[in-house]
């Protein structure tokens, strides 16, 4: 690609989901608002105005909107920019990174200054420790959680039900958790519930409605699990 960084915006109308494709240079995944998901083989990103997604060249992916996100990328050309990570990883969106994202889609913009601009997207660009990503199980044993918490990521049966219904032993399940996603079963169903309040909290439900909707029995301890799992506090995704 002959560019070095090339911006495209979308406001989604309807919930959407794009299928599985890849590009010929790296993508900066963000929003300006709402949240979006990218589909790896079994793992999923919670894209939001906090925290991006790099996916490399070449990198099969599919993804989804929700109704009223308001979708960024920035596309950097393969042969000019070099890649921060060889696999998908998440970039937190700072406001001075946001800054400068967005000077580059500003029109007019001279060649010098989209040169210096493009020069400090790179410079501050680096993966984030934080992110919103599920590993996927795919054994038949962890199926059925996998099933019942995307359904309803309130199900609040615990490892010791789950052993029980399963007919196997809690700590059968929790090697299977780690062998399978690198997580314990708690953070697993932390991170499920933090997808899940991310898309709710970015279509403007209020933290109490979204703390009971992801089983939490307060605002306040759904607000310190997220922030366990995050880094960041709910009102980080409240719609602007």
């Amino acid at each position: 690609m002959p560019f070095a960084v090339q911006s495209y915006d979308e406001v989604v109308a309807h919930d959407t989901t794009w299928g599985e494709h890849s590009h010929p240079f790296h993508e900066l995944l963000w929003n300006g608002r709402g949240a979006s998901t990218a589909v790896v083989g079994a793992r999923v990103w919670t894209i939001t105005p906090a925290l991006g997604l790099w996916m490399p060249a070449g990198t099969l992916h599919s993804g989804s909107a929700v109704a009223g996100t308001w979708f960024r990328a920035s596309f950097f050309g393969f042969h000019t920019t070099p890649s921060i990570s060889p696999a998908p990883v998440a970039v937190e969106i700072t406001p001075l990174l946001r800054l400068l994202l967005e000077r580059l889609g500003a029109p007019g913009l001279s060649a010098a200054s989209r040169a210096t601009t493009e020069a400090m997207v790179l410079d501050v660009l680096e993966p984030s420790p934080r992110e919103l990503l599920v590993q996927a199980p795919a054994s038949a044993l962890l199926r059925p959680i996998a099933a019942a918490l995307r359904a309803d990521p309130g199900d609040r049966r615990t490892l010791a039900d789950w052993a029980t219904e399963l007919g196997v032993s809690g700590r059968t399940i929790s090697r299977a958790f780690n062998a399978e996603t690198g997580t314990s079963f708690a953070r697993w169903i932390a991170s499920v519930r933090a997808q899940h309040a991310v898309a709710l909290l970015s279509r403007g439900w209020d933290v109490e409605a979204v703390a009971e909707e992801v089983g939490y029995r307060s605002a306040s301890a759904f607000g310190a699990a997220f922030r366990r799992t995050t880094g960041l506090t709910p009102g980080t995704f409240r719609v602007l």
